[in-house]
């Protein structure tokens, strides 16, 4: 798999060091280089881009904010000078950190977290043997580390102002991420996962009972939503069909 990616710094020096980067890792193809937001932004409405290496310190638009433009499969690397925008960073989905200067080893690091993460999403996608479905997940940030959680291990998701909390078998306490709910349910295989509430999402074959309007999954009852209810309740009888 090769990844298109995008440098963006307003330092042209940082900026070459970046390419001569990308452009020696042989997973990555270098399909745009930006010293600012604006160009970026235009090429945005016409380009598909899968991973960014972003500074956050540029002049008129920030990293940040640019970050809040992009599309949900594109993933973002960080790089600045400043350690104190780390826990900004996860709350933009950031998929990695990297604080100059930075050397070609930590460079290519934080590239293989994402060249993992968009061959876990295909994996999970793509029709392939029963037991490679079951070895399917996908990583998600949780405590500035990246944690892989399979699919066949995932009861149910919650949705929480700024995070999401992450339900498996065998764990006694939750996968917390700073990810949105809608973000990770991008990644979720459809065929095996379902929205039921605006804050939640359950493993289908996880689900135990329903009562009147609640899902009950290992003791826990999550309610159905009036938006999702109709959908849900089609997939309870084409199961029973």
């Amino acid at each position: 798999m090769k990844l298109n990616c995008w440098i963006m710094d307003d330092e042209p020096l940082a900026l070459s060091l970046l390419e001569s980067y990308v452009l020696k890792t042989p997973f990555l193809n270098l399909t745009g280089k930006y010293t600012g937001a604006s160009s970026a932004m235009n090429d945005l409405r016409t380009s598909k881009v899968d991973l960014i290496f972003l500074d956050i310190q540029m002049p008129e638009v920030s990293g940040m904010e640019f970050a809040r433009l992009v599309d949900s499969h594109t993933r973002i690397v960080f790089t600045t000078a400043f350690s104190d925008y780390a826990l900004e960073g996860y709350r933009v989905s950031a998929l990695d950190y990297l604080l100059k200067p930075f050397s070609y080893a930590d460079f290519l690091v934080a590239a293989k977290k994402a060249l993992d993460w968009f061959e876990l999403t295909a994996n999970a996608r793509s029709s392939g043997t029963p037991a490679e479905k079951e070895a399917a997940g996908i990583f998600v940030k949780s405590e500035y580390r990246l944690v892989h959680v399979l699919f066949n291990d995932i009861l149910y998701i919650e949705g929480l102002k700024d995070y999401v909390k992450i339900c498996t078998v065998g764990e006694s306490k939750p996968i917390l991420s700073l990810i949105s709910l809608l973000s990770l349910e991008e990644s979720l295989p459809p065929e095996r996962f379902i929205r039921v509430h605006r804050s939640f999402i359950v493993a289908k074959d996880k689900i135990e009972s329903v009562n009147k309007n609640r899902i009950v999954i290992r003791k826990r009852e999550i309610p159905i939503g009036e938006t999702y209810r109709q959908r849900f309740f089609s997939l309870i009888e084409q199961k029973n069909g």
